[in-house]
């Protein structure tokens, strides 16, 4: 009998599915791109009967100033909320609940996305509904105002998630005066603000073809599709030249700034820089990101047990960071374990085992995301408005496989130096000192709590 023990079964399970996505993704044609009245329009043949199209709209927090926060968000959900010159909201929904269709739009710190989804065979129903959304949205004052009420609610329910309000404070304090200080939900103060004219008016602003982007996942002849997005963008004016910008943050020292609040425990985030998408260290820094996350975790709830859920991630927008987080009853001895393991980590690197194993968890978490339609949209468009280079998307695999160890831990090096730490909770409970001395001072790990007896 042959035994296979558990690691073995991991690449063993790993390998029949890295074999059976390429042989689905070999029977599905080539993705391409075509540029159709100045707008580029990416297409991946999806080989199922899904069709998924998302038009980009490129700017994010640059296209507008901090006491408009909320806008964009706003207009996107009132594109499908508040009906449009042809169907009321009601009118507009029916439809598309009669062949189980989706319409909706979101919005993130880089780009917007208006999104349509449905059965080829109801394409040439759904298409029109899309593109009335799109190019001539209602702003009805009473939907409007009854979507803006929502959008308060989900952010007065969002201000009493410690995690959310962690996350929004480390975004104002490290990237104070950057386009990253914003908050693309916007505040209860900057949302209530808002108009229905004033945000149809902000909205015809954005939507021109120099901002945007097309991502179609689906199976359309490129003769019909390339006539539908003529006529889509025929109502839509060409505006002015649009460039995204990418901001670098590069801490020149290590920074502290606690702010009391009464929590049952202590929220800290940490952020320092991370490689710019599209630049030569991203992939390698990805990797190192996530093999530190794994270490991070390990030292500080498994050995010493100070948090349930510390953890740590890449941010790879425009504005690049790497993260650190924890919420922590001893948040100096949390200091003190987190900055030894930085120590640690840009003194000895990481191993060639980690880096592999990580290649493979990585890819294999990937393309277990690329399974919808949906998805491989949003990895097209992320990896063209990000990156410049929708290709990532499809090349990753090969990419991902060409790092070496060394280039792994020398981006690490390279970017985790300086830090700068956010606190909510009791101020009293954290010696800034401890945040705020250099990294580098601190050569060796404290004693785990866990016993080294081997009889336990």
């Amino acid at each position: 009998m042959i035994v296979i023990n558990k690691k073995a079964k991991y690449f063993l399970a790993f390998f029949s599915f890295l074999c059976a996505n390429t042989m689905l993704f070999a029977q599905a044609k080539d993705p391409y791109e075509m540029t159709v009245s100045g707008v580029k329009v990416i297409v991946q043949p999806s080989g199922n009967e899904i069709v998924e199209i998302q038009t980009i709209i490129k700017g994010g927090v640059q296209n507008y100033p901090a006491d408009k926060a909320g806008i964009e968000s706003l207009a996107m959900s009132a594109l499908t909320e508040c009906g449009t010159v042809k169907d009321d909201k009601n009118s507009f929904k029916n439809k598309l609940d009669k062949v189980s269709a989706q319409v909706y739009g979101s919005n993130g710190m880089d780009y917007a996305t208006f999104t349509m989804n449905c059965i080829k065979s109801d394409f040439d129903v759904v298409w029109p509904l899309y593109v009335d959304a799109l190019t001539i949205p209602l702003f009805d004052k009473k939907e409007f105002e009854r979507t803006k009420q929502d959008a308060i609610n989900s952010l007065k329910a969002q201000g009493s998630d410690p995690d959310y309000s962690i996350s929004k404070f480390a975004r104002q304090v490290t990237f104070a005066g950057k386009n990253y200080s914003k908050d693309p939900e916007g505040s209860e103060a900057t949302v209530s603000k808002l108009t229905p004219e004033e945000t149809k008016a902000y909205y015809q602003s954005i939507l021109t073809k120099s901002r945007l982007l097309i991502v179609v996942v689906g199976e359309i002849e490129r003769s019909v599709l390339e006539q539908k997005i003529q006529a889509l963008l025929a109502a839509i004016p060409d505006g002015k030249p649009f460039a995204l910008k990418k901001e670098t943050f590069n801490p020149s020292q290590n920074s502290f700034k606690p702010e009391k609040k009464e929590l049952a425990t202590n929220y800290i985030q940490g952020v320092t820089s991370a490689p710019l998408p599209g630049t030569p260290d991203f992939n390698a820094f990805v990797l190192a990101s996530r093999i530190f996350y794994d270490r991070h975790y390990l030292d500080v709830r498994s050995k010493n047990g100070l948090s349930y859920a510390p953890y740590t991630y890449l941010d790879g927008g425009l504005t690049s960071s790497f993260n650190i987080d924890v919420s922590t009853t001893n948040p100096n001895k949390y200091i003190e374990i987190t900055d030894a393991l930085i120590a640690k980590t840009r003194r000895e690197g990481f191993t060639s085992e980690e880096v592999k194993d990580m290649k493979t968890s990585y890819l294999t978490s990937f393309f277990q995301k690329q399974e919808t339609n949906n998805a491989q949209a949003a990895s097209l468009a992320a990896n063209e408005i990000l990156h410049n280079n929708w290709h990532r998307s499809v090349t990753i695999n090969s990419d991902i496989k060409k790092i070496s160890a060394s280039e792994v831990s020398n981006v690490f090096n390279k970017y985790v130096t300086h830090i700068s730490w956010v606190y909510q909770g009791d101020p009293a409970k954290a010696n800034a000192t401890l945040f705020t001395q250099p990294i580098q001072e601190k050569t060796k790990l404290p004693a785990s709590k866990l016993s080294t007896d081997k009889k336990n």
